[in-house]
């Protein structure tokens, strides 16, 4: 009896350090990519400095907090107002303020501001300065398909975000793709014939392409982070692959105006609305009772079984801002 209870200590204690060694990981990724991305700006601020003769330090570090210091203040109010948020109360909502402050407590952050979007797509996000500024949002559409624990997981998730501060991170380094672009627009369209300026414009075009991938390749990393982060202050795994199941159909269902018109905004959201009508294909395989959910017994199954996930699939995931919904699942199966 004695030996059993000790096996078991040994286990929990093993898959705690495997929890710890995987949570390093995702934030080792995330940080060398943001170091990269940040080189890459030094790299191409360098050059322009060297063209129009401005060489000194003071250009540089001037450069980089500006850009910094207007999405830091702009941020939050942009994205409010392009969510079209309204903030609640607890006595409007007090089901929805009630879980996000038990997450909160969970996490250890001060209890965030509690949003509702006017978008009928059904999904989730959060944003914010800080951990103290932290704003966690549903839309309209999410609470009439989520039952109360897919819905306390899906916050979980978002908390997360704001526990991680990888939206922190996301504000600084999305800047970075948008400068090279508007440099490369203003330089090969200028009508100038110099050839250095030309230079200039193609290799700030370039800049952009790998700036974005990079920008891509973070937020991959970040989801998985948040599902496990999830995870971890106390939402089932199975109930959070039920809810991004549902979540994908939704997407999957929504008409072209709708998709349209949170086509820019897509990267704040839970799954990649775009790429909906592809992974309910392949999401189709789990859900071995067709009843529209995934359960605790389909997602242990799932721990066994490889998963089918198309070359397209593959491709199209290293231009998304979301990793692959089938490798999510496959990933909370491994938590369950």
């Amino acid at each position: 009896m004695i030996q059993s209870l000790n096996n078991i200590s040994n286990l929990l204690e093993d898959k705690a350090k495997m929890k710890k060694f995987s949570t390093w990981k995702l934030q080792l990724r995330m940080i060398l990519a943001t170091m990269i991305l940040f080189t890459l700006i030094y790299a191409l601020v360098t050059v322009v400095g060297v063209y129009i003769g401005i060489t000194g330090p003071l250009f540089y570090v001037g450069f980089g907090l500006l850009i910094i210091f207007v999405q830091y203040l702009a941020g939050p109010k942009l994205v409010g107002w392009s969510m079209k948020v309204t903030y609640v109360s607890p006595e409007e909502a007090p089901n929805l303020h009630r879980m996000v402050e038990e997450l909160a407590m969970n996490a250890g952050i001060p209890k965030p501001k509690v949003g509702i979007s006017d978008f009928s797509i059904p999904n989730a996000f959060a944003f914010g300065r800080t951990q103290k500024d932290g704003r966690v949002c549903v839309t309209r559409g999410i609470l009439n398909i989520l039952d109360e624990e897919e819905l306390k997981a899906v916050l979980g998730h978002e908390i997360s975000h704001i526990k991680h501060r990888d939206m922190i991170v996301m504000t600084f380094i999305s800047a970075v793709p948008m400068v090279c672009y508007y440099l490369a627009w203003s330089t090969i369209f200028s009508g100038d014939n110099n050839n250095n300026l030309a230079l200039v414009g193609i290799a700030a075009f370039g800049a952009y392409i790998i700036g974005q991938l990079l920008v891509m390749f973070v937020s991959r990393v970040r989801e998985y982070y948040a599902d496990q982060g999830s995870v971890e202050i106390g939402c089932q795994p199975h109930k959070l692959a039920s809810a991004l199941y549902k979540l994908t159909y939704g997407s999957a269902e929504a008409n072209k105006e709708q998709l349209k018109e949170v086509e820019g905004l897509k990267a704040f959201f839970v799954n990649d609305v775009s790429s909906a009508r592809s992974e309910i294909q392949e999401l189709g395989q789990l859900d071995l009772d067709m009843d529209g959910t995934i359960s605790e017994s389909e997602l242990n199954q799932l721990k066994y079984d490889e998963v089918n996930i198309k070359t397209s699939s593959k491709v199209f995931e290293l231009i998304s801002t979301h990793p692959n919904m089938l490798k999510r699942v496959k990933r909370l199966a491994e938590m369950n």
